[in-house]
């Protein structure tokens, strides 16, 4: 029997179980509405480490260990880990699966990695290729900053469009049998491009990638936006945010003003913390979905979940070569 419906959408067998997750968190959003939801909040951007990227490893190791350790997990019992970053060469994923000494796999979907994992993991242990599977992504604001745009030390003033790096990591265990919410559904995107240039303006260029990939899920599994209990992207930040309502309706006449939240917005205080448009990075959707989201399907006070992180895939290179940024979004379905 096909596990495909629809275009691009895979349904498993027997839902793989996200048996355990951790979510860690920099200083700065500790300070933010779910600091209570976090395993670990570090009181510095250096986390005690001598450069900012082996920060980044760090957390990173830090979510990959408490989530291991919720479950009463040893990384030689896992299977395969599958993680990636924002760094040239995703060095932290890489340097952080040379200290768990599990098989690894490392992903690049910017943003979106955190959903491409923890996709992969699911066809893996469906598939019957893996029994437990480790998926986790980072980001950290002043790596991901100085290589993308500006080191944070030059001081340079920020357009009402752009977005604060998140700072943390999220991981999440996905085995065959287990207790705890199982992965229902897969809807697998596709690279867009719909001619936004602007790096300080990610949130726009992410959007229709969002509200693409939720239109084709919601297509492909005859599921409205009133069938689950909360629908997330990932990091586009209030302007992304409206945009993809707006596409949302314009391109397949679904309403998402109801039950829509985006997690760059929730991470923070917008009121009081000065991020602008909000938060974006791979730990944005990481910490709220390994965090938050996964405590209250815990709790039965969320029943039903689609996460759609969202990925712009521009370099530095192609930035400074006047290309457009690509996006591109992945949406798992949660069900508890």
């Amino acid at each position: 029997m096909s596990k495909k419906i629809g275009k691009q959408t895979f349904r498993p067998e027997k839902p793989p179980v996200l048996i355990s997750s951790a979510a860690v968190a920099g200083p700065f959003e500790g300070q933010g509405p779910l600091k209570d939801y976090y395993d670990h909040i570090y009181t510095d951007l250096l986390a005690g480490e001598r450069t900012f990227e082996s920060a980044e490893k760090e957390m990173l190791l830090n979510a990959a260990f408490t989530c291991l350790n919720k479950a009463g997990k040893a990384p030689q019992e896992v299977d395969l880990f599958l993680a990636g970053d924002l760094l040239n060469q995703t060095i932290t994923s890489g340097f952080s699966a040379l200290e768990l000494a599990i098989p690894y796999f490392g992903l690049y979907g910017a943003c979106s990695t955190s959903m491409e994992g923890l996709a992969l993991a699911t066809m893996l242990v469906d598939g019957g290729f893996a029994d437990l599977v480790l998926a986790a992504t980072s980001s950290h604001n002043t790596t991901a900053e100085r290589q993308y745009r500006y080191p944070s030390e030059y001081g340079v003033h920020r357009k009402p469009t752009a977005q604060w790096t998140v700072t943390g990591a999220g991981a999440g265990l996905v085995a065959r049998e287990g207790e705890g919410p199982r992965i229902t559904h897969v809807t697998v995107g596709k690279v867009v491009d719909f001619g936004i240039k602007d790096v300080n303006n990610l949130g726009s260029a992410m959007a229709p990638a969002a509200a693409l990939t939720l239109v084709q899920h919601f297509a492909d599994t005859g599921h409205g936006p009133d069938y689950y209990d909360l629908i997330l992207t990932g990091d586009l930040g209030k302007f992304g945010q409206s945009l993809t309502i707006k596409l949302a309706t314009s391109r397949g006449g679904f309403d998402l003003t109801k039950n829509y939240r985006d997690c760059g917005l929730m991470i923070y205080d917008t009121q009081r913390q000065d991020v602008h448009a909000g938060g974006s990075g791979c730990g944005a959707s990481a910490m709220v979905t390994y965090g938050y989201l996964y405590r209250k399907l815990l709790q039965g006070k969320l029943k039903r979940i689609l996460v759609a992180a969202t990925g712009a895939l521009h370099s530095p290179t192609s930035f400074q070569q006047g290309q457009d940024i690509p996006a591109i979004c992945h949406a798992v379905a949660i069900e508890a």
